[in-house]
């Protein structure tokens, strides 16, 4: 394995684009010194995406078989996928549902011996250990931990939330219970497909969790041993802009709306905002985040805040989609880097998380 530090981005999506974006402007900052991306197919609207990657320094790899269709929409490979992944220091896999597993199966298992880590997204369930930066950071292993799952934007969302509010100072007996209701946007605005005519209720996959975000952060928080109380229930609207989540916890220790409030304005990567229109939220992430994307893992609407009873608190919050797993994406591939500093290296980006929105 060379001793560059290489990150290598599969896929060019919702994270993906962001991600190798993220990583080129800010790579001199993060101590990373090459930025790698693979692309599947040769797209002609995909022309101006890949050539603005390619300015901003990072280096496009694509199958043997696929140059000449890249070179004939003028895009000009500079890698060849197995190349670029044996070379890597860190694989970040941002490709659909199922492709992860595939490419591990194919291709990281092949070369685990070279690359100190793979990294796969929330679709990706038992692709390694889960992780979301200021959750399980205490979870990771050196030298025991090749492959992590960065859980979805909506788990992110959940686990911030209970983490912040309920287990303060690492008391997991704290929390009685949680119970989540995420309001799904339908698809990204870039997406042509998955668009839905009205609201749509899902059902629940297991009578202890509710739908799969629960879990998910049920088995995120087991990585620490803790063994939450968590129901969550899943639905999709018809809009483009932001998930919304509702939240009920209940806790044993009493606690004030004012200690809360103070819990979650101490989480520099939770933020607060008077607005209530998600298309306002989104707005802003448009037009002040790094390539239209918000890196808090949860945006907390203020006036929506409740404590009943001096223990059960309530509220909704916006899910920054995207953003919160692009920045787990990119704090663990630091950590694989440099496994004692990657919270520090982190700090280059602090003028990204938003106090207030």
């Amino acid at each position: 394995m060379s001793d560059k530090k290489i990150i290598h981005v599969i896929g060019t999506g919702t994270i993906g684009e962001p991600l190798i974006g993220l990583l080129s402007d800010y790579k001199n900052k993060l101590g990373i010194d090459q930025v790698t991306f693979h692309k599947n197919s040769a797209l002609k609207g995909d022309y101006t995406k890949v050539i603005d990657l390619q300015k901003r320094g990072a280096q496009l790899a694509v199958d043997n078989s696929k140059k000449e269709d890249f070179r004939t929409f003028g895009m000009e490979p500079e890698l060849e996928t197995e190349e670029a992944i044996s070379r890597a220091s860190v694989v970040i896999d941002c490709t659909p549902k199922g492709v992860g597993h595939k490419n591990k199966e194919k291709y990281y298992s092949r070369f685990s011996d070279k690359v100190k880590g793979f990294l796969a997204q929330g679709s990706e369930s038992q692709f390694g250990k889960k992780y979301a930066l200021g959750i399980n950071d205490n979870a990771l292993k050196i030298n025991e931990d090749k492959f992590i799952q960065i859980v979805s934007c909506n788990t992110h969302n959940i686990s911030c939330i209970t983490n912040t509010i309920a287990i303060n100072d690492n008391y997991p007996e704290n929390l009685i219970e949680g119970k989540y209701l995420c309001v799904r946007r339908a698809n990204d605005m870039h997406q042509e497909g998955g668009y839905i005519p009205s609201p749509l209720v899902n059902e629940h996959i297991t009578n202890q969790f509710g739908s799969h975000h629960a879990e998910d952060s049920v088995n995120l928080f087991k990585t620490l041993n803790y063994d939450l109380n968590l129901f969550s229930s899943a639905m999709k609207v018809n809009s483009q802009y932001m998930h919304v989540l509702w939240f009920s916890l209940k806790v044993d220790e009493p606690i004030t709306l004012d200690d809360v409030k103070n819990r979650l304005d101490q989480n520099q990567l939770v933020a607060f905002t008077s607005k209530n229109l998600t298309s306002r939220v989104f707005s802003f992430g448009r037009d002040h985040g790094h390539y239209g994307r918000i890196l808090n893992q949860t945006v907390v609407v203020e006036q929506t805040l409740n404590v009943k009873n001096g223990n059960e608190i309530s509220g909704f919050c916006f899910t920054p989609q995207d953003g919160n797993s692009i920045l787990s994406s990119l704090s663990a591939s630091l950590w694989f880097l440099y496994p004692n500093l990657y919270k520090e290296k982190i700090k280059a980006l602090s003028h990204l998380f938003f106090d207030n929105i």
